[in-house]
């Protein structure tokens, strides 16, 4: 209550209270300048921390070192040069592993979230699976489909599986008791039930999911090719750490964050079109 402000209103009418919840000051500056100032301050300690020697720039390349290696990378990749071709790998193992995850994960939710033998029966064993340390899983995928692409998109969707199931399996169960008995009474099949009452109230867990699983593909994909070789961007980071290029690793690394934040903005941006009833605070910071 230290924040709220009792403000008596002196309007004519009287008596009456307006409870108001006072802002502070660092509250009111805009999203876009405290973002920069963050941004602002991590470099200069960044650039500190290499300047006066507290880390070999072995290990830690300094702003400036990491900047210019962006910026090679960058025109290597405006130009159609072999890192287009690295990233355009990893873009595909991160878009079918997204995908496969999205079907694998929205099937089992739906047994999970709708069926008493799904949610009894098959969600401990996904809670198992789930607890299991899934990077341990690549030399088995890479045994089981090789070193093409198909190891490291199964490596990704296993990855992002498991919170489109939960998301999904939660968003059945939030349908309350009232809209239940509606559709009950109006005499409404399971299927019915399902579709057009379910599912529509599921979307936003359903989203969630879909949002941690974006994270959790591009990690699964790069851990494939960490682990089982291939051509994409995790194939660079791996050859560039080896050779103790640190600033290469930083860029490269950079450059993955922004496909990271590609797919994330636009599950988010799916998500404020379809569920449009819902405000979206977090990622729809425009709104």
């Amino acid at each position: 209550m230290s924040n709220l402000e009792r403000i008596a209103d002196s309007a004519d009418d009287g008596g009456e209270t307006i409870w108001t919840e006072k802002t502070g000051w660092l509250d009111r500056v805009p999203r876009s300048f405290k973002m920069a100032l963050v941004f602002v301050i991590f470099v200069l300690l960044w650039d500190m921390v290499t300047r006066f020697g507290f880390v070999s720039p072995i290990i830690l390349p300094t702003p400036a070192e990491t900047l210019k290696d962006l910026i090679f990378v960058g025109q290597n990749l405006l130009s159609g040069d072999y890192m287009l071709a690295a990233l355009w790998i990893t873009l595909l193992e991160v878009f079918y592993g997204f995908i496969l995850a999205t079907a694998i994960g929205f099937s089992l939710g739906v047994i999970v979230g709708e069926t008493a033998f799904g949610e009894e029966a098959i969600m401990p064993y996904l809670v198992a699976i789930d607890t299991m340390p899934k990077v341990a899983f690549a030399p088995l995928f890479v045994a089981w489909l090789g070193f093409d692409i198909d190891s490291k998109v199964a490596l990704a969707a296993f990855i992002a599986t498991f919170p489109i199931v939960v998301g999904t399996a939660a968003g059945l169960h939030a349908a309350d008791t009232n809209s239940r008995n509606l559709f009950k009474t109006m005499g409404a099949s399971r299927w019915q039930t399902l579709t057009k009452m379910k599912l529509p109230m599921a979307l936003p867990q359903i989203f969630t999911g879909l949002k941690i699983a974006s994270v959790g593909v591009m990690a699964g994909a790069i851990t494939g090719e960490f682990l089982g070789g291939g051509k994409g961007f995790g194939e660079l980071i791996r050859t560039a750490a080896s050779q103790l290029n640190t600033p290469r690793v930083f860029s490269l690394i950079l450059y993955l964050s922004l496909v990271g934040m590609a797919l994330f903005s636009f599950v988010s941006w799916m998500q404020r079109r379809v569920v449009f009833w819902q405000k979206d605070r977090v990622s729809a910071g425009s709104e």
